[in-house]
């Protein structure tokens, strides 16, 4: 029940998000970062369509499983460069989610 909550607040947190122009630009970087990472790992490493979205996700969230890993010199220094912009508009998504899932609260609390 608490997964469904949790859920429940983060879509709500996103679709009064979608209102505010910052929180749309955010999620359109995201969605753009996501796309050129997968496309990239597919081309220069070779790897399937849902194994490179797989790594770019879980690379921007930090889990990080190791597998898959990029083997070519290019494709480790675009990962360099992509966890260090893409964790940051990440954060930065996220915390407009998160502002958008908590004023209720902040109203009650002056």
């Amino acid at each position: 029940m608490i997964f469904l909550g949790t859920l429940i607040g983060f879509l709500r947190g996103i679709w009064k998000g979608l209102k505010d122009p910052e929180f749309r630009a955010l999620l359109w970087l995201v969605v753009i970062l996501l796309l050129a990472g997968t496309i990239f790992y597919v081309k220069v490493e070779r790897w399937t369509l849902l194994d490179a979205l797989y790594f770019c996700v879980t690379t921007l969230t930090t889990i990080g499983f190791g597998e898959p890993a990029p083997v070519t010199a290019l494709g480790k220094i675009f990962t360099i460069l992509y966890v260090i912009l893409g964790i940051s508009i990440l954060l930065g998504f996220i915390e407009k989610v998160a502002r958008g899932i908590t004023p209720r609260q902040e109203e009650k609390h002056p």
